[in-house]
């Protein structure tokens, strides 16, 4: 009879933290167009027609408004993209990031 050995197993009880988020804000601007805002906020946020409208009223009246929350890298993407596409249309639309 071939001796069994029983195999113990450790389970290591190592918690994945969550990524850092962040806060991708829009800011606002005497020259920027409300529709470009919306535009920004549809093709660059996915931000259905509504949804972007009320953003953009926010960034109007407040002075800014949140784009959306992600990640470090995609944040960092999102704000990059908009910054190109603004310079690419002659609108000095900022768009910034912030740690929630």
């Amino acid at each position: 009879m071939a001796d069994t050995k029983e195999l113990t197993r450790t389970k290591s009880h190592t918690k994945t933290k969550e990524p850092p988020m962040y806060r991708v804000l829009l800011l606002n601007d005497h020259y920027t167009t409300m529709e470009f805002v919306v535009f920004i906020l549809q093709t660059v946020f996915r931000k259905e027609p509504e949804e972007a409208y009320k953003i953009m009223v926010s960034v109007h009246k407040n002075g800014s408004g949140i784009a959306g929350v992600y990640t470090r890298e995609i944040a960092e993407t999102k704000v990059a993209l908009v910054g190109q596409l603004a310079r690419e249309n002659s609108y000095p639309l900022k768009c910034t990031m912030e740690p929630v």
